[in-house]
C-alpha cells in the first residue's frame, strides 16, 4: 500500500468522512460510528480493569508460591518491565493509527487484508477465552458474595452466566452508565487492596524484603532455572490487558496523544499495585502458611483475615468481586470492539457492525460477545477443558503481542510504516525497543505454551498440556481454510463476470 510521506497510511482512513474506511485498496461503507466521548482517565480506567491487579494477582499468587516455592518477584518485575516494551510499540502504532480493533486493523493494513484475517481470527479467540475466563472466576466471587460457600460444575456456569448478564447490562444502557460503574469499581479496587496491603506491609510485616528473592526452586519446579521460567510465564498472566486501550480509539477525545498515555498509565499502575501487593502478601506471614494457603481455591483471604481479622473477610470478598465485574465490564467493552471492526471489514457479520442511532453504541456486537463467551462456560463443565480455556486466553494474546511486534517491526524494516509521522515518536529507539519487544513475546508465547506437569493439575491429560499450541494451531488452520474458500470463491466471481462480459460482447 503506498505511504503518503507527510501523513501516513492511515492518514485516508482518519480524514474521511463518517462511514467510510479503506481496506486492501476498497472503500467500506460502515453502518455506523461510534461516538467520542471516552477522555484519557476513561481509557485508562478501561485498560486498567482489563487488567486488573486484583484479578491478576488472583491469578498469579497462589500458582507462583506453589510452583517457584518463592523469590519469584524478579520475575514479575522482568514480566512487567519487558511487556512495557511491548506497551512501548502498541503507543506507536496507535499514536499514528487511533483506530478501533487495534491491533488487528495494524495488522491488516500494514501488511494486507489476509495478515489482517489471521489477525482478527487470534484476537477475537484470545479474549473471548479471556472473559469466559473472567466470567467464570468472577461468577464464583459474585456468588460467594451473595449465597456463600464453594460451587463448582453446573453451578458455577450458572453465577457465570448471571455474571455476564451484569456486565452485559453495564455496557448497552449508555456509555455514561459504564463509565460510573467502571470508575467506582477502580476505586473500589484501588483503594481497598492499597490500603489491605499498606495494612500489612507496616503493621503485620514479619520479614526483611530480602525475603522477597528467597526459596526460588523449593517448589514443584525441579530446579532454580525451571521455577524461574516457569515464574516468567505464570508472571505474564498479570501484565495482559493493556492494548485494551487502543480498541476503543475511536470513541476517545484526541486519541493520537490521549491513547498510548492510557496504554502506559494503565500498566505502570497495575503493574505498581500488583508488584506491591504481592510482596506485602509474601512479607506478612510465614513461608510455610503462604505455601500451604497458596494450595488452596482462595490463596489470599485466609491471609488477610489471619492477620488483619475475621471481620476484614466480607469487606474483601466485596473489594474482590467488584474488581471482577469491574474486569468483566471492560473486558466485554474491549472485544466488543474488536468484533465491531471486523465486522465493518467484512471479516464477520455486518449485523455486528451496526450502531444504536441514539447511543451510538455496538450492541449487536456486545451481545454477540457476550453469547461466544457464555458458550464458553459450558467448557465449566469439565474441569479439564475449562483449563484448556484459561491457558489459551493468556497464550493467544501472548500470540497477538508476538504478531503486532512482529508486524511493527517487518513494516519499520520494509518502509511501510514510518513511526516519525506518529504523535509518539522514539527516534533511533524505537527499532531497538521494538525490536526488544518481538523477541521477548515470542519468547514468553513459547514459555506460556510449553507442557509443565507441574503447573498443571495433578493428573492432567496430554492435550491440556498442550492446550496454548493445539488451540493456537487449531484457529490458525481453520482461518487459512476460510482464507483459502473466500480466495477461491473471489476466483469464482472474477471468472463470471469475465464469461458475462464476454457473452455480452
Amino acid at each position: 500500500m503506498p505511504v503518503d510521506e507527510k501523513k501516513g497510511p492511515f492518514s485516508a482512513i482518519n480524514n474521511r468522512s463518517a462511514g467510510e474506511a479503506e481496506a486492501g485498496g476498497e472503500i467500506i461503507h460502515e453502518t455506523g460510528q461510534l461516538r467520542r466521548s471516552m477522555s484519557v482517565w476513561n481509557c485508562f480506567t478501561l485498560g486498567f480493569s482489563v487488567v486488573s491487579p486484583v484479578v491478576g494477582l488472583y491469578a498469579i499468587f497462589g500458582v507462583q508460591n506453589l510452583v517457584t516455592g518463592g523469590g519469584w518477584i524478579a520475575a514479575l518485575i522482568l514480566s512487567l518491565f519487558m511487556q512495557l516494551m511491548v506497551a512501548t510499540v502498541y503507543a506507536e502504532l496507535s499514536s499514528q493509527f487511533p483506530i478501533a480493533g487495534g491491533a488487528y486493523k495494524w495488522s491488516r493494513h500494514l501488511i494486507g487484508p489476509r495478515t489482517g484475517q489471521y489477525a482478527g481470527a487470534i484476537y477475537v479467540s484470545s479474549t473471548i477465552a479471556m472473559l469466559t475466563t473472567t466470567a467464570y472466576t468472577g461468577g464464583m466471587w459474585l456468588s460467594a458474595v451473595i449465597v456463600g460457600g464453594d460451587i463448582q460444575g453446573a453451578s458455577a456456569v450458572l453465577w457465570g452466566v448471571v455474571f455476564l448478564l451484569i456486565c452485559t447490562t453495564v455496557n448497552i444502557v449508555n456509555q455514561k452508565v459504564y463509565k460510573v460503574i467502571n470508575l467506582l469499581g477502580v476505586s473500589a479496587e484501588v483503594l481497598g487492596s492499597i490500603c489491605v496491603a499498606l495494612v500489612l506491609f507496616f503493621f503485620f510485616r514479619i520479614y526483611p524484603v530480602s525475603e522477597l528473592f528467597q526459596h526460588l526452586g523449593t517448589g514443584l519446579a525441579p530446579t532454580s532455572l525451571t521455577a524461574f521460567l516457569a515464574a516468567l510465564a505464570i508472571a505474564g498472566w498479570a501484565f495482559i490487558g493493556f492494548d485494551s486501550c487502543s480498541t476503543i480509539a475511536e470513541e476517545a477525545h484526541n486519541p493520537e496523544r490521549m491513547i498510548p498515555r492510557a496504554i502506559f498509565l494503565s500498566l505502570l499502575a497495575v503493574g505498581s499495585v500488583v508488584l506491591f501487593n504481592s510482596s506485602a502478601l509474601t512479607l506478612s506471614i510465614s513461608h510455610d502458611t503462604l505455601v500451604e494457603a497458596s494450595a488452596t481455591s482462595d490463596p489470599i483471604s485466609p491471609i488477610i483475615t489471619s492477620t488483619i481479622g475475621a471481620w476484614a473477610a466480607k469487606p474483601f470478598l466485596v473489594i474482590v468481586m467488584t474488581a471482577f465485574l469491574s474486569c468483566g465490564s471492560s473486558v466485554v467493552n474491549y472485544v466488543s470492539r474488536i468484533v465491531f471492526s471486523m465486522a465493518r471489514e467484512g471479516n464477520l457479520p455486518a449485523f455486528f457492525s451496526q450502531v444504536t442511532r441514539k447511543t451510538q453504541l455496538p450492541r449487536n456486537a456486545i451481545g454477540g460477545t457476550v453469547l461466544m463467551a457464555g458458550l464458553g462456560l459450558l467448557f465449566g463443565l469439565n474441569d479439564g477443558a475449562v483449563a484448556t480455556i484459561i491457558a489459551f486466553g493468556t497464550g493467544g494474546l501472548y500470540a497477538m503481542f508476538s504478531m503486532t511486534t512482529g508486524v511493527g517491526l517487518y513494516a519499520r524494516l520494509m518502509g511501510r510504516w514510518n513511526p516519525a509521522l506518529g504523535a509518539f515518536r522514539l527516534g533511533r529507539w524505537g527499532l531497538v525497543i521494538n525490536t526488544v519487544a518481538f523477541v521477548w513475546a515470542l519468547f514468553e508465547l513459547i514459555n506460556i505454551g510449553w507442557p509443565r506437569e507441574y503447573v498443571a493439575a495433578p493428573g492432567a491429560p496430554w492435550w491440556q498440556l498442550w492446550a496454548v499450541p493445539l488451540v493456537l494451531g487449531t484457529i490458525l488452520a481453520l482461518t487459512t481454510l476460510h482464507v483459502q474458500m473466500g480466495h477461491k470463491r473471489r476466483m469464482k466471481r472474477a471468472l463470471s463476470g469475465t464469461v458475462t462480459d464476454d457473452l455480452q460482447k
